[in-house]
C-alpha cells in the first residue's frame, strides 16, 4: 500500500497494490495494521456503509459536530471527485480544503479523519461507494457546510449546476458554522 499526504497532512490517499491480470485483478481493500502505519494513526471502524449516487449530484460538505466520524472512502463503481475540509478551529490549516479524484479505475481510497467536513460530486453517470467509519451515523448530530461558500472556495472539478438535496442547499457558510475547538 503507498499512502501519500494531502497538502492538509491528516488528509491520505491511499493505493493499494493491485494484482491483476486478463482474468480479473485483487487487492487488499482494508487491513487495520497497514492502515495504522501508512496514516500514523490508530482508529477503530464501527460501521460499513454502501451508497450510489447519479452523474453531478453533489453531497457535502457533512460533518458530525459530536461523535465525530473519521471516514475511509472508496468508490467501486464510476467516478467522484472527493473533498475533505479542515473545520478543526484549532488547526493552522482550518478552512482549507483538498480533493482527489476516486474511481473504480484508480481504486484509490481517501481518509478524512475526524474535525473534517466531507463531501464529492459524482463525475461518472452513477457512481458506488464504499466506506467505513469510526462512529455511527447520528442524524441529530449532523451539520452541513455550504458547499459553494466562497470563504472555503473548493474547486469541485465539475461543470454546471450540482443536484443537490434540500439538507445541502441550504449547508450554512463556515464562518456561521458550529466547528470543532
Amino acid at each position: 500500500m503507498k499512502a501519500t499526504r494531502l497538502a492538509i497532512p491528516d488528509v491520505v490517499l491511499i493505493e493499494p497494490k493491485v494484482f491483476g491480470d486478463a482474468r480479473g485483478f485483487f487487492f487488499e481493500s482494508f487491513n487495520q495494521k497497514a492502515f495504522d502505519e501508512a496514516t500514523g494513526t490508530r482508529f477503530d471502524f464501527v460501521q460499513d456503509n454502501h451508497s450510489r449516487s447519479s452523474k453531478g449530484v453533489l453531497r457535502g460538505l457533512h460533518y458530525q459536530i459530536q461523535q465525530p466520524q473519521g471516514k475511509l472512502v472508496r468508490v467501486v463503481r464510476g467516478s467522484v471527485f472527493d473533498v475533505a475540509v479542515d473545520i478543526r478551529k484549532s488547526s493552522p490549516t482550518f478552512g482549507q480544503w483538498v480533493g482527489a479524484p476516486l474511481s473504480e479505475d484508480n481504486q484509490h481510497q481517501l481518509w478524512v479523519p475526524p474535525g473534517f467536513a466531507h463531501g464529492f460530486v459524482v463525475l461518472s453517470d452513477t457512481a458506488e461507494f464504499l466506506y467505513k467509519t469510526t462512529d455511527y451515523y447520528a442524524p441529530e448530530h449532523e451539520r452541513c457546510i455550504a458547499w459553494n461558500d466562497p470563504d472555503i472556495g473548493v474547486d469541485w472539478h465539475f461543470d454546471g449546476q450540482p443536484t443537490l438535496s434540500a439538507k445541502d442547499a441550504q449547508g450554512l457558510p463556515l464562518k456561521s458554522a458550529e466547528v470543532f475547538d
